[in-house]
């Protein structure tokens, strides 16, 4: 199918490399190999990155923290958990060191990377168990890491979107920790894939239906996407409105030519439905992992606008 892409990043898409979680261990190899160049070359001015870890889950291993510190920062800092996409199946903190460079600089905030565990072999609930240690271990630990634990925005990408929506409502749910707000880039939210982009968008780059069906087989486990007993911590689209009431504030991104477009608008309408204050942006010529294409204009200005209203957030 021909698409309407925006002409920037029109320019771009033949340059991008394909993706494919088919074989899982050929795609971590090939990001991992792509990323070491990016994270070595990355500027570092003005922030502290510093690697630690910090106890896991009851019963499972240790979880790995990337913390980027503004440098020279003082007083207290506000928190931008982030969370890294990958379809559940491939990424680390390496897959947004830059953006998180970015966001420590421009909000003088401690950025936060978990380093969780990854499906097949860890499936739901592994990757949001470790996300929600991380969390409370950044709250038990406030006064000696000098930030603001009522100022946490949690910010997520694609299945990191997934993870990001799904912490809110468990840390809700739970009765902590306190997170101010929740930011969704492109999110995967619906294991049912039954929307109308989902159906359409077979030949989209980088994502499409049949990268949506084998990262929601590998997170859920084989034959359990699409069925009755899905746990809205899993795939945050089962919770209902009355499950959503009283969530922070939320900002939802979503790309037109993506079959995980329909999903994110339909998440933002049940927001709303809640009485979730939501802003929603629907970026136009645009496909899931085009925000790869920095220079691009409708890039720099979703860009722009994430990073103000992360700010407005945590002030």
């Amino acid at each position: 199918m021909r698409y309407a892409f925006d002409p920037e990043l029109a320019a771009a898409v033949a340059m991008m490399p394909e993706v494919d979680i088919s074989d899982v261990a050929a795609a971590r190899a090939a990001q991992a190999e792509q990323l070491s160049a990016t994270v070595a070359a990355a500027d570092t001015t003005g922030v502290v990155v510093e690697d630690v870890s910090v106890p896991g889950p009851e019963g499972a291993p240790d979880l790995l923290l990337r913390l980027y510190r503004p440098r020279d920062a003082w007083g207290p800092l506000p928190v931008v958990y982030a969370i890294h996409g990958g379809g559940f199946v491939v990424g680390s903190p390496d897959a947004d060191h830059e953006g998180n460079l970015r966001f420590c600089r421009e909000l003088g905030a401690l950025v936060v990377s978990p380093g969780y565990r990854l499906a097949p072999e860890h499936p739901f609930p592994a990757g949001l168990d470790d996300c929600y240690a991380g969390l409370v271990w950044l709250a038990k630990n406030s006064a000696e890491l000098g930030i603001l634990p009522d100022r946490t925005a949690l910010w997520g990408d694609s299945a990191g979107a997934c993870l990001a929506a799904a912490l809110t409502l468990l840390a809700h749910d739970r009765g902590g920790p306190d997170i101010r707000f929740q930011c969704l880039a492109a999110p995967a939210l619906d294991d049912r894939l039954r929307t109308a982009s989902a159906q359409l968008y077979t030949d989209t780059p980088v994502w499409n239906r049949r990268n949506a069906q084998l990262s929601w087989e590998a997170y859920l486990g084989p034959g359990t996407p699409g069925s009755e007993d899905v746990s809205p911590y899993a795939a945050p689209a089962r919770a209902g409105i009355t499950r959503l009431a009283g969530l922070p504030p939320a900002h939802i991104t979503v790309m037109q030519f993506d079959p995980l477009r329909d999903e994110g608008i339909d998440y933002a309408r049940s927001l709303l439905a809640a009485g979730v204050p939501t802003e929603l942006h629907v970026l136009p010529g645009t496909f899931h992992g085009a925000s790869a294409v920095e220079h691009a204009a409708v890039i720099r200005r979703i860009t722009a606008e994430v990073t103000a209203v992360l700010g407005r957030a945590l002030a």
